[in-house]
């Protein structure tokens, strides 16, 4: 299997790197610590082509493939690691079962929005007792006359503070063959917002209630039975994950790496410390590592032209480790300066923290990898 760039590929990242390194990464530190959705930085990077990469063209997409969406992710992150978060929300999640399963009017009535950056898909799967454990939501989708009444709670959504509409996970009947998704615009009548509050990265999240909110159904995405189709598409939203943890790993590796050449005590640079080289040394082995497990999962695609399981699991799990860690020696490596807001290390340290449990916790991504390893199920359910 070949691990490396084609040439399409990698002239494809040469123009992202230079876009992002003259129109984004001169304002890369105020934005981190700006804790607020850029909409025009949103329009910005639709114009740029950066949205909606792998929709097919005949849908208002780029019709690119998923390396050119994880090399756009990652390009980006590497020179504003925020900016990257709307390239990834332009890319992978809801936006892309949206465009894979949405009918023709559903596109034509949400699509060109998202294309051009004016508006923003939001997801509400996590609920209070249903994190990891997803099919055990809770939030149910009673038919009543040409519609349908949304009754729950959903918490920790990726912009859920500002998306004009949301794919929401919902129950329209028991077991897991009762789970679909529906279409919840905001303003719509019965849905409330609770107070905004911030991760530590950070990003701003609020509780989104559904109390008797009524939706027409043409605002059905997947009916009963469509569980299975949308948490497929789950592989391909952690792919986004594992690549903005390895480039923010990345760009704390660079900040302390620029850092400990140019940084002197006991009258000599950092770098000629055999304990910081040793530092420098394994962080550079794992992000290598991590990168080419992430390329595996993205070139080697099941029959669908999805990435399986197991590759997904993998290059996450490495990814997640390895940007963390880099983050993590970054800081330790810059003391004051690291720990600091007058750099990005310490928020990189916070962003990647923040994956090991986003899109999957590393634990869950172990015992998916652990059902690999020895060919069987191993149900987390007591009895």
């Amino acid at each position: 299997m070949d691990l490396t760039l084609n040439s399409e590929h990698r002239e494809f990242a040469e123009v992202v790197r230079r876009f992002a390194a003259a129109k984004l990464a001169p304002d890369a530190l105020g934005r981190a610590h700006a804790h607020s959705l850029d909409r025009e930085l949103n329009k910005t990077l639709a114009a740029q082509g950066l949205l909606g990469i792998t929709i097919p063209e005949e849908h208002g997409g780029q019709g690119g493939d998923l390396m050119s969406a994880v090399q756009a992710i990652y390009e980006v992150a590497l020179h504003c690691p925020t900016s990257a978060d709307l390239v990834q929300a332009g890319n992978f999640g809801a936006i892309r079962t949206f465009a894979q399963y949405a009918n023709d009017e559903q596109r034509e009535r949400f699509l060109p929005g998202l294309m051009s950056g004016e508006k923003i898909i939001g997801l509400g799967m996590t609920e209070p007792e249903a994190g990891s454990a997803v099919t055990e939501l809770t939030t149910t989708a009673t038919e009543d006359g040409a519609g349908y009444r949304i009754n729950g709670t959903k918490v920790f959504g990726t912009h859920s503070v500002d998306a004009d509409f949301f794919l929401v996970y919902v129950r329209f009947g028991p077991g897991t063959g009762g789970i679909g998704s529906v279409l919840v615009e905001r303003g719509t009548e019965g849905l409330t917002f609770g107070q905004p509050t911030e991760f530590m990265s950070g990003e701003k999240w609020c509780q989104l209630y559904f109390d008797d909110c009524w939706i027409p159904k043409e605002n059905v995405l997947l009916g009963e039975g469509g569980f299975k189709k949308q948490i497929t598409g789950f592989n391909v939203e952690r792919l986004g994950n594992s690549t903005r943890a390895l480039a923010l790993g990345r760009h704390a590796f660079n900040l302390a790496r620029d850092y400990a050449l140019t940084r002197e005590q006991f009258g000599r640079p950092l770098c000629e410390f055999q304990g910081l080289q040793w530092k420098f040394a394994d962080c550079a082995v794992e992000l290598d590592s991590a990168q080419l497990l992430l390329y595996r999962a993205v070139t080697d695609l099941d029959e669908n032209g999805l990435p399986t399981a197991y590759n997904t699991a993998a290059a996450k799990l490495a990814a997640n480790r390895a940007g963390f860690h880099a983050a993590d020696e970054a800081v330790q490596v810059m003391g004051g300066t690291g720990y600091s807001q007058e750099a990005l290390a310490e928020y990189c340290f916070r962003r990647t923290r923040g994956w090991m449990i986003a899109g999957g916790s590393i634990e869950v991504l172990q015992n998916r990898i652990a059902e690999n390893v020895f060919g069987r199920r191993f149900s987390q359910r007591r009895g």
